[in-house]
């Protein structure tokens, strides 16, 4: 029982001792966790398309990529480009795909671009009986050029405009996706623009159809120099299907580019998620694209967000390319816990040991003060051996019930070593008397 309580007694002095050093480092960093950022949501909203368009068929390959990582990513359908955007603006979308050339930067101050991910080709399927070497070939003719809100009805008017083909002279019809398809295939209307990826299932459909031809930009070089955001790309000839040979010949195409665009207030840490899910998706290439090509911070809609420029700089964050998302995330936003760690904690690390040894030596050193006082009065002409006996024995009895530490040990002994040698010098004194 002895035995116990002077083990105990070693570590209650260290608990009173590092007890309120601790309490200190604890209150500094409750007061340093007020400035860590908020944790990034578990569920996110994005704006995609039409369910048969590519922009919802990406949109499902991001949310299993980011459902890994454990956000939520909900798939908002819409008519396009237009549409998406204003969900972005009035809060009802975190994410966006946006068609290139749809709207002017200037005017979307809230809106970043995380990088263009894709060529977004200008497809025109016309009748096969029509004869339809360029565009001003289409007026007084019927043409689906996209649902309101769309992208493809933004572009498609646009170079529609350019060759002097409008609703005066020409009935454009607000269709889109697989209703415009179903309407040329059924020769219900003589033309489509779909703006959208070739693994868009419409487009598709349609290149590998014998009733439709798709219309060659001859002009695609004046096109691109009117319009920054447009892209002269190439069709292959037999690239749908080889052994069919479709399509039969090599094809010249505009493209935009698809960008993926968020609002400034999406948490920083699901950008660096969301471009690494675009590079998986993404960066392997397609029919237009080189691998590696995109994503990238080129042919954007919108001004590139910070993030995103240091991801396309540095790649991903350190501590996401080892760490699961959520652990790189918290291990993120509590490093401006380091700051009371190294201003409380080096300091205490450094004071702390010697005042330790200081209570500890406090215990031993005071009673050589008393040994001393004793030790002088061998040196008097008449010293009181008897009393100085007793008081030496209390000494003792005082010393026997001091608790040290182990590393301590030595020092206690070496009192209690001192005290036997003036216990041996004052009875021989005693006994020379």
């Amino acid at each position: 029982m002895r035995l116990s309580t002077e083990h105990d007694r070693p570590f209650r002095e260290q608990a009173l001792l590092f007890g309120p050093a601790l309490i200190i480092t604890l209150l500094g960093f409750l007061f340093a966790y007020q400035f860590v950022d908020p944790a990034p949501p578990k569920q996110i909203r994005i704006a995609t398309g039409q369910q048969e368009g590519a922009y919802y068929l990406f949109g499902q390959q991001y949310k299993k990529l980011l459902q890994r990582e454990g956000i939520e990513l909900q798939l908002i359908n819409t008519a396009g480009s237009i549409e998406n955007i204003r969900l972005l603006e009035q809060g009802k979308a975190d994410i966006a795909f946006v068609q290139g050339g749809v709207s002017e930067p200037s005017q979307q101050k809230a809106l970043y671009s995380l990088g263009s991910l894709f060529y977004e080709p200008i497809w025109l399927f016309h009748r096969q009986d029509l004869a339809v070497k360029q565009l001003f070939d289409l007026a007084q003719r019927r043409i689906a050029v996209g649902p309101e809100g769309s992208g493809t009805r933004a572009l498609s008017s646009q170079l529609l405009s350019d060759n002097a083909v409008n609703e005066s002279n020409t009935s454009l019809l607000s269709l889109g996706g697989r209703a415009a398809a179903d309407a040329l295939l059924a020769g219900e209307i003589d033309a489509a623009f779909f703006v959208a990826s070739p693994q868009s299932p419409v487009v598709r459909a349609l290149l590998d159809s014998r009733q439709i031809q798709l219309m060659d930009f001859s002009r695609a070089e004046a096109y691109t120099r009117i319009h920054r955001y447009l892209s002269r790309v190439l069709l292959p000839e037999g690239v749908v299907n080889l052994h069919r040979n479709q399509p039969p010949q090599e094809s010249v195409l505009l493209a935009a580019t698809a960008n993926l665009v968020v609002h400034s207030k999406l948490h920083p840490a699901l950008v660096d998620l969301l471009l690494q899910a675009a590079t998986e998706v993404h960066g392997n290439g397609g029919w237009f694209e080189q691998a590696g090509q995109f994503p990238t911070p080129d042919y954007l809609v919108f001004p590139l967000a910070k993030e995103a420029r240091r991801f396309y700089k540095y790649g991903p964050p350190l501590l996401q390319r080892y760490l699961p998302f959520w652990a790189a995330t918290l291990v993120d936003r509590l490093k401006v816990m380091l700051l009371p760690l190294v201003a409380l904690m080096l300091p205490l690390f450094k004071i702390m040991p010697p005042l330790y040894r200081w209570r500890m030596r406090s215990r031993i050193y005071p009673w050589y003060r008393e040994v001393l006082a004793i030790d002088r009065q061998l040196y008097q002409s008449a010293p009181d051996i008897e009393h100085c006996l007793t008081d030496l024995s209390e000494i003792e009895r005082e010393v026997s019930r001091i608790s040290v530490p182990l590393s301590f040990a030595e020092e206690l002994y070496d009192l209690r070593l001192h005290l036997s040698m003036v216990r041996e010098r004052l009875e021989k004194r005693r006994d020379k008397a």
